[in-house]
């Protein structure tokens, strides 16, 4: 018989979800998904549940491949046991990114991943619904919307990971 282990969810209104898991070894490992897409994977310690042992951020680059050295299919398992509901991340355009310079369009964001890029942030101005031939500029930051796993594959896709 498989194991399935309990994941809570936990909102942190203003800097995004956190993640619970206790082991079967009796751990406890917390990951905290900021708006921004970043991620901090947290070790609790065994005398204390409330005392953080070590922590490590992430990126979403780096997420995604940790997620996928633990298990072919990443976000699978969490439909068991999490409420499937849209989140919204915030995703910068690095100089790594293969679309700093090119347009939406390009991306195919929404075909390839079913999330939708809905809004680009750039220095003090929004742009609202940006249309297919909008060009991403070096330093804008785009606002995702969809399901996890739909979001992941946008910030891997536009981070070039």
């Amino acid at each position: 018989m498989e194991h399935t282990a309990h994941v809570s969810k936990t909102a942190l209104p203003g800097v995004g979800t956190r993640y619970d898991l206790n082991t079967d070894s009796g751990r406890h490992i917390s990951v905290v998904v900021h708006q921004d897409g970043r991620r901090i994977v947290a070790f609790h310690d065994l005398e204390d549940d409330d005392a953080c042992k070590d922590s490590t951020p992430l990126a979403p680059h780096e997420a995604t491949a940790l997620s996928k050295l633990l298990m072919p299919d990443p976000v699978g398992h969490l439909h068991q046991h999490l409420e499937i509901d849209l989140v919204t991340e915030h995703i910068p355009i690095t100089k790594r990114s293969p679309f700093a310079g090119r347009t939406l369009g390009s991306t195919q964001a929404r075909a390839r991943t079913g999330a939708s890029i809905v809004a680009v942030l750039r220095r003090t101005d929004a742009v609202p619904s940006p249309t297919p031939d909008f060009r991403f500029a070096l330093g804008d930051t785009l606002v995702v919307v969809g399901t996890r796993e739909g979001v992941d594959a946008v910030a891997e896709l536009i981070t070039g990971g």
